[in-house]
């Protein structure tokens, strides 16, 4: 890697684009750097030309245009600091929960169609976005589709964004662009369809820059804002029977008026995981919010640094953590853990407004079961419940960190499945379940969008697992990476290799995405490795550290 440029202005970001186009290098677009796939960070093979990364942390401008309905968001801008500043106005981002815990942006959102919780808006989209790419010529341009006027010049035009220089004249209406997924709501009803609701490799959701996945450089994003539900309430519902989960689903989705807010499905396996191994995460964030996590993060990994340097190991911070964790009472409300001890799948449903006496009359009329029943939370029954949903990643890879000596690692998947599946909970074969120390489910249940992870037993073959596991899925009309992207772990469909060929003709901004070509104008020679004459195996390559918390 030749160098790392930490552009304080849009107008200094293109000054560095030209610098390193100029000098022929590769140009890797990195912001928080909270991807689960490696998707902005350079590969340890190499590549054929140097490599500079662009970190765009500093770039946090954000404009509120057409009174709130719409934002103008610079590359740095977190989705944290976005529903801060919309939270005054009545008004809410996107996504709301989980990615904010931990600083991820909202440019790196919509650039990897990430998902989120939220029912009824689907993968993070716009058509509307200012971006530079370089042409099949060779020439390096800026792309004004903002749908805003901002002058002839990429100076001009980003010294005018910089400033926060937008009239609300300078605004034009695109009938034919959006600023996110106005369909979706329909889309993800289709409870017939043999289609997933959202995948990354979904073609009706890749433009530009939503779901370029680095293959542009990204200086600005126009983005629809939400009015916020003046009520809310959660429904814990409880079940034996994973099939009562999907019979609710497809109710609400194909009857109710009012889509639910969010629907969050946890199996007992990951409430336990959760609770034990997240809590110290769900203690933080109730005490400080989440807006220091990334802080706490930091000062975690400088610790870790220092210990690794004295000859103490790694995740040294982790077994600390866990051991005071350990020591402190149960945190959770009784009522969920209750029902973690009756019930194996478990449904968080949220619901807004007029939605809420939906889903009341619809769930007295048929529970209790047999095999299920559920209760209304209370305020903070509901915040812990969703809490410890959404710690369940960090959980995850903290149960990794104590047990060395019984785990290899973590297969970690996010799959989608088709929105007409019914039998949707995965039962593995005794060959692979035999394998794996622990087996964790969660996911955005309304969407199938589901979070399956694996932590092999020490020894085996996390490649092999992940390669069998995979195969089931297939069986299953399943599609993956569902909200992660393909960043560095999985091989792009060849619809998303085109799109990014695309965007990129040669192969100068973020090559190797999607286990693509790393070379200049996409020369399929084979892989360039530094320092020896072989080909790479990153195809067959061990999963890199995860560096998130949350699903």
């Amino acid at each position: 890697m030749l160098a790392v440029v930490q552009p304080d202005t849009l107008v200094e970001m293109w000054r560095a684009l030209q610098a390193c186009h100029k000098a022929g290098t590769i140009i890797i677009c990195q912001a928080a750097n909270t991807g689960l796939t490696g998707g902005s960070t350079p590969v340890p093979e190499g590549y054929d030309r140097p490599v500079v990364i662009i970190n765009t942390l500093r770039l946090r401008r954000l404009d509120l245009i057409s009174d709130g309905a719409q934002v103008v968001s610079q590359p740095g801008v977190t989705l944290d600091q976005l529903e801060k500043t919309l939270r005054p106005i009545g008004r809410e981002p996107h996504s709301v929960i989980g990615s904010s815990c931990i600083g991820a942006s909202v440019t790196g959102g919509v650039c990897n169609n990430s998902g989120g919780s939220l029912i009824r808006r689907g993968p993070a989209f716009t058509q509307l976005a200012l971006f530079a790419r370089i042409t099949a010529e060779g020439e390096l341009k800026l792309v004004n589709h903002l749908g805003i006027e901002l002058g002839e010049t990429p100076e001009e035009i980003l010294g005018r964004l910089d400033r926060g220089d937008i009239r609300e004249s300078d605004i034009v209406t695109l009938p034919d662009r959006r600023a996110s997924d106005h369909e979706y709501c329909n889309h993800v009803r289709d409870i017939s369809a043999g289609t997933p609701a959202r995948f990354n490799a979904d073609p009706r959701r890749l433009y530009e820059a939503s779901g370029s996945a680095g293959k542009l450089a990204v200086f600005a994003l126009r983005l629809d804002t939400f009015p916020a539900d003046e009520e809310t309430q959660v429904f814990y519902i409880g079940t034996n029977d994973p099939a009562e989960l999907e019979e609710i689903r497809r109710h609400i989705l194909a009857n109710f008026d009012s889509l639910p807010i969010a629907g969050e499905y946890m199996h007992r396996s990951a409430y336990d995981a959760s609770r034990r191994y997240g809590k110290d995460m769900f203690l933080f964030i109730r005490a400080f919010g989440t807006d220091r996590v990334p802080l706490a993060f930091a000062m975690k990994s400088r610790f870790d640094g220092i210990t690794e340097k004295l000859g103490m190991g790694g995740a040294v911070s982790d077994r600390l953590l866990q051991f005071v964790s350990d020591l402190l009472p149960d945190h959770l409300p009784q009522r969920l853990n209750d029902f973690r001890d009756r019930y194996e799948h478990h449904l968080l449903l949220k619901m807004g407004d007029t939605g809420i006496e939906e889903a009341r009359g619809y769930l007295a009329s048929r529970f209790p079961t047999k095999n299920g029943a559920y209760f209304e939370c209370t305020e903070k029954e509901g915040k812990a419940a969703f809490l410890n949903r959404f710690a369940v990643g960090g959980a995850i890879v903290r149960y990794r960190a104590v047990h060395p000596r019984t785990v290899e690692d973590i297969v970690a998947l996010d799959i989608a499945l088709p929105r007409n599946t019914l039998d949707w909970f995965e039962r593995l074969p005794p060959e692979i379940e035999q394998k794996i120390d622990f087996t964790m489910y969660c996911g955005h249940f309304f969407c199938h969008v589901l979070h399956q992870e694996y932590l092999v037993k020490k020894g085996e073959d996390c490649d092999a697992v992940k390669n069998a596991i995979l195969a089931l899925l297939r069986a299953r009309n399943a599609k993956y990476p569902a909200e992660h992207n393909v960043g560095h772990l999985y091989e792009a469909e060849d619809s998303l290799k085109a799109f990014y060929r695309e965007l990129d003709p040669t192969n100068s901004f973020n090559p190797g995405i999607g286990k693509t070509s790393r070379l200049l104008n996409w020369k399929e020679a084979g892989y360039y490795t530094r320092g020896t004459t072989e080909a790479s195996s990153a195809a067959t390559r061990d999963e890199p550290a995860r560096s998130s918390l949350v699903h």
